[in-house]
């Protein structure tokens, strides 16, 4: 079977299941969450690995896949959100290296690795749960539709720099890090993520959610998020440049790792949350309902 098969069947099976575990919202999709977090950061530690640092993936893993579960606890009001659950765990990873790394197992990079993979991984895939409850959002559907803006926002850059860039090609964008982008395929990716946030917001959002922009507020949300988009598909890139790897892993066929097609979203999943908290206005005839 050949890659583009590869690539067309998953996503054609993953695709549907992903969009099912949104509309439940809850417990499954905040299990859902913790299950890709882990896979995440384990590629992440992967990574790291190869740059000769050794995160403690016995308390990475976990952590990771407990930040989504505790933002759906706190949601769903299980436990009172303190500073102190984080800064208990950062101290338990601190108080480990001492005697599972030493001084010479690199204790500062292996407590660093593991706090970051963990906050890259489970720390920004929570914000997916964070907007399906968006106070904003009255009902499945509307919530489903709220995670699924980024969610097309993210795949419309993406399809339109690759698109924009192999046909125009020209000047490099950032040739030592990611050489196959152009700066051609960056500001394409833009056009095209502002069109289809402009659609999306009069087309779907309103009908679907009961909530809208403003045209102008529509470009901006636009912008920013192919912004966000590239630049965390090119921090993925930096990160698998450094550990001179092709993919993260091979966990998705024909996809590489979950990192691969996960990278831009996990930069684009917080920012359109607080995106939303300024853009988004009831649509008309919205409180009467």
């Amino acid at each position: 079977m050949s890659e583009l098969a590869k690539r067309v069947i998953t996503a054609l099976v993953l695709a549907p299941v992903a969009l099912g575990v949104i509309y439940l919202g809850g417990l499954p999709l905040a299990t859902f969450l913790a299950a890709v977090s882990v896979g995440c950061a384990w590629e992440f530690f992967r990574l790291a690995r190869q740059t000769g640092v050794d995160p403690l993936d016995p308390l990475g893993l976990p952590l990771a896949g407990a930040i989504p579960l505790a933002v759906y606890a706190a949601a769903a009001g299980l436990y009172t959100p303190s500073l102190a659950v984080p800064a208990v765990a950062m101290l338990t990873i601190l108080s480990a290296v001492i005697w599972v790394r030493g001084t010479a197992g690199r204790p500062i990079g292996a407590a660093a690795a593991t706090v970051l993979g963990a906050l890259y991984s489970g720390g920004l895939l929570s914000f997916g749960y964070a907007l399906r409850e968006h106070p904003y959002a009255v009902g499945d559907r509307a919530g489903t539709a709220l995670v699924a803006f980024p969610l097309v926002l993210t795949w419309a850059s993406d399809i339109g720099a690759y698109a924009v860039g192999r046909t125009i090609g020209g000047r490099k964008l950032i040739p030592s890090v990611s050489p196959g982008k152009t700066v051609a395929g960056a500001l394409g990716g833009l056009v095209v993520t502002v069109i289809a946030a402009w659609a999306y917001a009069r087309f779907v959002l309103t009908p679907t959610a009961l909530l809208t922009m403003s045209v102008q507020g529509a470009m901006v949300f636009g912008a920013i998020i192919s912004v966000a988009a590239q630049v965390g598909d090119l921090t993925e890139s930096l990160f698998k440049r450094e550990a001179n790897m092709k993919d993260s892993s091979r966990l998705i066929p024909g996809h590489g790792g979950l990192l691969d097609r996960l990278d831009s979203l996990l930069f684009v999943l917080p920012v359109a949350y607080l995106l939303f908290d300024w853009l988004l206005i009831p649509a008309a005839g919205a409180h009467g309902q």
